[in-house]
């Protein structure tokens, strides 16, 4: 594929660049009084208000051109049916299989993938019907009362999100717990809160074998045996979201409780799968196949909506405009739901892991800026954290802020005051404050001349600070599914224009090659290896102590 730089259309856009880097939003508002109404969008019961940013029509113009340029509706089909675009693993990507609907069918080497995913969404129905009913019980026969997810990154990050997300359809009797994290601080802190002839773990590696996730399910494993005494008794407390069936039945899982899932799902995209099973247990089968059925409804949009009324594509054609030609090397995430407080962490894995490279599919240097970092904080508790910097800090920021128009609480009075601060952020963020408007108030609180001029600079907002706002009537299931999905494709739209492969993730596997030397070293299984002159000295602390 030609480099990005090289493209007509790319050219096209820097060149008309040059002049809107130096617009202001309170002009393009003051030029356009009904800017509110072009540009905005609805689908899948979400509302996206991309107004505060910007750009204008021939800008929107423009990055379709270059849509088109990258052939985006010819990527985005190939994925959708099954064309193995994670080329460097010789992979389909077809998480959105995992949400078609029952009796659909889509074929990959021969074989129906829904059929497949819809056997073991079924086996995912019976257990976690069994367990919130009370018909699946520990070896003693006492109903399991708290469930620990053992995993790690999408194996943790998107199950612990959504159950987080989803607490008020929760079941009254299941504590939900998460365990990711090697350091012993994490497992010992989840221990310590349980019974072990109520609990449930699940132990969730594809292939049995991620280093991090079987040291904390052995630890796990070991609690249970000194608590209870029998390793026949695992059988009742252990299941297993895999597909190394010798692996899960030798650590003393019973192979039918083993819940499959495939080479085609990716670990950040897998939440749809067997990997939802905490999500099931939690709020529920039925639930679970609403959070399905949103993410469907959003896949359906993204499959045949235009370009220009697509909400996937516009949201990532304008993160796309703000990272290469406004130079924003960071992207804030701002739910003002504190039930999404995990959504930010959850989407700093999906968007950095999948478009964090540094070269195109055919291996040549990309010749732009990839993917921005991805940060942030419910509100309002980052306006009192870190709005200070996105207000008047020196960086461009863009911040998406997301919100329900209806709370899951009978607390008007407290989310009334969170929307208002919602929008007033991004009021506050698009207008700023001018000298003018600093100095006038500073004058009406009676300043002299000189205490309004010391002032006056530390007072002053640029303003003109790019945002979207997602909206949706209350956080359900569907919501959920659909909000989830909608970032999903916004990260694919960004990697087609980059020409990154965004399904692959090398990059996370060096640091673990050298820790497993490392590891050996520390323990005294093996001597120290020639590091650099920093690693063995910070080896012989560990080993030492502080002198």
């Amino acid at each position: 594929m030609p480099a990005l730089t090289s493209l007509p259309a790319y050219q096209a856009l820097a060149a008309h660049a040059e002049t809107a880097r130096h617009w202001q939003l309170r002009d393009l508002f003051a030029q356009d009084p009904q800017r509110f109404e072009h540009m905005h969008l609805q689908a899948a019961g979400l509302f996206l208000d991309y107004s505060k940013n910007r750009l204008d029509a021939e800008t929107l113009r423009l990055l379709l051109a270059l849509a088109e340029a990258r052939d985006l509706a010819s990527w985005r089909n190939a994925m959708l049916t099954g064309a193995r675009i994670n080329h460097t693993e010789q992979r389909a990507v077809l998480h959105t299989a995992l949400r078609l609907p029952r009796g659909t069918r889509l074929e990959v080497d021969g074989e129906d993938v829904v059929a497949q995913v819809h056997g073991v969404l079924e086996h995912m129905k019976r257990f976690s019907d069994e367990v919130r009913n009370g018909a699946w019980r520990g070896h003693t026969d006492q109903e399991i009362t708290d469930v620990v997810n053992i995993g790690i990154g999408g194996s943790d990050l998107g199950p612990k999100m959504a159950c987080l997300a989803l607490r008020h359809y929760a079941h009254p009797r299941l504590r939900m717990h998460f365990v990711s994290n090697v350091d012993g601080h994490d497992i010992e802190a989840v221990l310590q809160q349980l019974n072990p002839e109520t609990t449930l773990f699940i132990v969730a590696s594809k292939t049995f074998t991620t280093a991090e996730t079987m040291m904390n399910a052995q630890t796990a494993r070991s609690w249970f045996i000194q608590q209870c005494g029998a390793f026949a008794d695992l059988s009742r407390h252990f299941v297993a979201v895999s597909t190394n069936t010798a692996a899960v039945k030798a650590f003393g899982i019973d192979p039918a409780n083993m819940f499959p899932f495939w080479d085609w799902v990716g670990g950040r995209y897998s939440l749809w799968s067997a990997i939802g099973l905490p999500i099931a247990l939690s709020v529920g089968f039925a639930y679970f196949s609403d959070l399905l059925a949103g993410a469907h409804a959003m896949d359906h949009h993204f499959a045949t909506a235009p370009l220009a009324q697509n909400m996937p594509v516009l949201l990532g054609l304008i993160g796309f405009w703000n990272r290469q030609f406004l130079g924003c090397s960071s992207l804030s995430i701002a739910p003002y739901h504190q039930d999404l407080n995990r959504f930010p962490a959850y989407l700093q894995q999906l968007d950095m892991e999948s478009n964090g490279k540094r070269v195109t599919r055919d291996g040549s240097p990309v010749d732009t800026p990839t993917c921005p970092v991805i940060w942030g904080e419910c509100g309002t508790n980052g306006q009192h954290a870190y709005f200070q910097l996105l207000h008047q800090g020196s960086d461009l920021i863009p911040i998406d802020f997301i919100a329900s128009l209806q709370p899951a609480h009978e607390r008007q009075r407290h989310h009334t005051a969170l929307l208002a601060n919602c929008f007033a952020q991004s009021e506050a963020f698009m207008k700023g404050k001018t000298a003018d408007e600093a100095r006038a108030e500073l004058e009406a609180a009676g300043l002299d001349a000189a205490e309004v001029a010391r002032l006056l600079p530390h007072k002053v907002f640029p303003g003109n600070r790019p945002s979207n706002t997602i909206l949706m009537d209350y956080l359900t299931p569907p919501a959920l599914g659909a909000l989830i999905a909608l970032y999903e494709h916004k990260t694919f739209v960004q990697g087609v224009l980059w020409d990154v492969n965004s399904f692959d993730q090398w990059g996370v596997e060096l640091g673990k090659v050298l820790a497993k030397a490392i590891e050996a070293e520390l323990s005294g299984d093996a001597h120290p290896a020639l590091h650099d002159s920093s690693t063995n000295g910070l080896v012989q602390l560990a080993k030492r102590g502080l002198p």
